[in-house]
């Protein structure tokens, strides 16, 4: 008897949420909105490291004899 009185407790005790107030077609709504933008800021971010990708690859495809020269880890005094 005295479970049920206090499980009646907690339940009236539970604070009232958003969720609880708003119409379940809104919230469902609001939910796959959410999912949408989501998604969209994953493309974004896809996108945007490609792009750095694709710069860096340019980069290093157009640099100079003398700079890969000076980026080597060989010791060309070695070698003369």
């Amino acid at each position: 008897m005295k479970k049920r009185q206090e499980k009646k407790a907690q339940a009236q005790e539970k604070p009232v949420t958003l969720g609880d107030l708003l119409n379940a077609d809104l919230v469902k709504e609001l939910k796959d909105r959410k999912k949408v933008l989501e998604n969209q800021e994953e493309q974004k971010r896809l996108a945007m490291e490609e792009q750095k990708r694709e710069e860096r690859r340019l980069k290093e495809k157009n640099k100079s004899f003398e700079e890969l020269l000076n980026e080597s880890e060989f010791n060309w005094k070695d070698y003369k």
